[in-house]
């Protein structure tokens, strides 16, 4: 038995049973949104999760409501991984009234405050300063409030990544900075992109406390965020973790991915969070396959249910459009 599998043994049936349900709701609804977007119901672009499910789950098993979270342009995991409602989000991603942002930011800027999913962002390395702003104010409220920054490995490279680093220590905030590297800024190799190759140790240059994890196994995740969130809660340090991941798809829904071989691929998609996670549960015996397969089925019925009403919703109306442009003190 490995460490990692060892360490589902620390955890309740009932939180397995809540990770490996939002875990298959990332996989379901994006797979939905895959279709849907084929079947010109979305507009604009999407980007898809799959192959990335357990970091973002891991991350955010032992957050808050109350815990704030910043989201890159691949959002909708990070949204489910937080609590968001899934009806609330296929509404937004097709645009229509009663989405959580009542259908005015879509795929690329979906939001929801009450669940402290501060926005996905079409700006590369757009969340890590906004991470440092919510840290610093649970610091000067002194909450115990943690922020995470959500990045890419392209993100990495940003001015405004390394800044909010650096900020993050010279300001001593709650703030983590979880990069998941799934080996591809768009469609630029990290192997190329990222001259130091670890973004994890180029971190530690700032002064962070800073850890590479495998991303498509939950509990490995689940144990590097319970150091960075004891940093943060505890102590008020941020710190950086480096999730390393495997993207199944495009950088967009429709990509072909001629920069891939389709031995890449092959490789690629064989790393599966969801089968994986299976695995781990039934090896401990703490969950088997019909307690997997009955949350499969709710999953996607939800899923269904989701899809159906956001097709058959409205559009907002036309007078709504210069409502909830401006915040307004």
């Amino acid at each position: 038995m490995s460490e990692n599998t060892a360490a589902a043994l620390q955890m309740s049936r009932d939180e397995l049973k809540r990770a490996y349900r939002r875990i298959k709701t990332i996989r379901a609804f994006e797979e939905r949104v895959e279709k849907e977007f084929a079947l010109g119901n979305i507009p604009g672009f999407a980007h898809v999760y799959i192959g990335q499910e357990a970091s973002g789950v891991g991350i955010c098993h032992d957050l808050t409501d109350e815990d704030y979270i910043g989201s890159t342009h691949r959002g909708h995991g990070h949204c489910i991984a937080k609590g968001c409602d899934v009806k609330g989000m296929m509404l937004e991603i097709m645009g229509k009234q009663g989405g959580l942002c009542n259908g005015k930011g879509g795929s690329m800027h979906i939001a929801d405050l009450t669940k402290g999913m501060l926005g996905a962002n079409a700006i590369v390395g757009g969340s890590p300063p906004i991470a440092v702003g919510a840290a610093l104010t649970a610091k000067v409220k002194k909450n115990g409030r943690v922020s995470v920054a959500f990045s890419g490995d392209g993100a990495s490279n940003q001015g405004t990544s390394m800044e909010a680093l650096n900020m993050a220590v010279v300001l001593k905030v709650p703030a983590i900075f979880v990069f998941e590297n799934n080996g591809y800024g768009e469609h630029t190799a990290a192997s190329y992109a990222v001259g130091a190759k670890s973004i994890a140790e180029r971190a530690r240059g700032f002064g962070l406390e800073a850890e590479t994890v495998d991303g498509s196994d939950f509990f490995a995740v689940v144990d590097a965020m319970r150091r960075a969130l004891d940093r943060g809660r505890n102590h008020g340090l941020p710190s950086v973790i480096e999730s390393v991941c495997t993207r199944h798809l495009g950088h967009f829904v429709g990509d072909p991915q001629p920069y891939r071989t389709a031995e890449e691929l092959a490789v690629a998609r064989a790393v599966d969070p969801v089968k994986i996670f299976r695995a781990k549960v039934k090896d401990v015996r703490l969950m088997d396959d019909a307690d997997l397969d009955a949350i499969d089925a709710e999953v996607m019925a939800e899923i269904e249910e989701a899809t159906q009403a956001a097709l058959a919703a409205p559009f907002p109306d036309v007078n709504s459009l210069e409502k909830d442009v401006y915040v307004r003190y």
